[in-house]
C-alpha cells in the first residue's frame, strides 16, 4: 500500500488554502498527480508544511514527521509537493531539492488540478 505525504507552504497552508480542502480533495478523487493511484490502495498519512520562508526548517520538519509517527510504524512511501509550492513558491527550487535529497522515497511535483485563476494574485 502506498502511503502518501503532502508537503505545502507553510504560509498558504495558514492563510490560503483553506484546510488544505483542494489537496484533500485531490487525494480522495485520485484526481491531478494522484490520478497515478487510481488501481491502487493509498492512504494520506500527513499534511506538512516547509517551516516558512525560506523553507530551512523542511529537513527538520521531515525528521520530526518520521520520528513522530514511527512508534505506528508508519512512514511516507511517496512524497507529494503541493502547487502553492511547485507553482507559487520563490524558494521552490531550493526547498524542492532538499525534500529530494532527504526524502529517501519517490518525490511528486504536484497534487490537485483545481487551480483557480488568479487566487495568488
Amino acid at each position: 500500500m502506498e502511503k502518501v505525504l503532502i508537503i505545502g507552504c507553510q504560509k498558504a497552508m495558514d492563510d490560503v488554502c483553506i484546510a488544505c480542502s483542494r489537496c484533500l480533495v485531490g487525494f480522495n478523487r485520485k484526481a491531478g498527480e494522484f490520478e497515478k493511484y487510481k488501481d491502487q490502495d493509498v492512504e494520506l498519512i500527513g499534511l506538512l508544511g516547509c517551516g516558512g520562508c525560506p523553507g530551512v526548517a523542511i529537513v527538520t520538519r521531515m525528521a520530526q514527521f518520521k520520528l513522530w509517527n514511527a512508534p505506528m510504524e508508519e512512514k511516507p512511501t511517496k512524497v507529494h509537493i503541493a502547487p502553492c509550492i511547485v507553482d507559487h513558491c520563490p524558494h521552490k527550487e531550493t526547498l524542492i531539492a532538499k525534500i529530494k535529497a532527504k526524502a529517501g522515497v519517490e518525490v511528486i511535483e504536484g497534487t490537485h488540478p483545481f487551480k483557480p485563476d488568479n487566487i495568488y494574485a
